[in-house]
């Protein structure tokens, strides 16, 4: 065997060694992954009862219902389609209606999201990159560059 055929071989046994390390990290963490929807990609990508994902968007005003305890239900929109979001737990001080929102959880079958994570905006200016890009898309958004404003 010739040096040149025995680099070869150690070369292809590496890239060989670093495809198996890459496939068994992604299948390891395929649970774990969550995907980012605005309530339009829910309806539209027809998102399977069960699936885990984040839905981003805006609090529809007068939507906030709270139940015994620490339930509480409200509605996200992004103004092209609303989902209906159920969750137990405390929400974050900043969080009110007509305010941006990140939730985490699965949707159920009934079309109802149960969140476990529900994640409010921290300041007058942030909104989740992924939240912004949705409600531009729809129009509904004004960043510093004048575009135009969320209601």
């Amino acid at each position: 065997m010739t040096r040149k055929q025995r680099r070869m071989i150690m070369i292809g046994g590496a890239g060989a060694v670093l495809f198996a390390a890459v496939g068994l990290i992604l299948f390891a963490l395929q649970d774990q992954i969550v995907f980012f929807n605005s309530p339009s990609d829910v309806v539209e990508k027809g998102v399977k009862p069960g699936q885990r994902i984040r839905l981003g968007g805006l609090v529809k005003e007068e939507t906030v219902v709270r139940g015994e305890g620490t339930e509480v239900s409200f509605v996200v929109t992004d103004g092209g389609a609303d989902v209906k979001v159920a969750y137990t737990g405390i929400l974050p001080d900043l969080f009110r209606e007509g305010q941006g929102v990140v939730t985490e959880g699965t949707l159920s079958s009934d079309g109802t999201f149960a969140a476990d994570t529900v994640l409010a905006k921290h300041d007058e200016t942030y909104m989740p990159k992924e939240v912004a890009d949705a409600l531009k898309e729809q129009g509904h958004w004004q960043g510093e560059e004048g575009e135009v404003k969320a209601n």
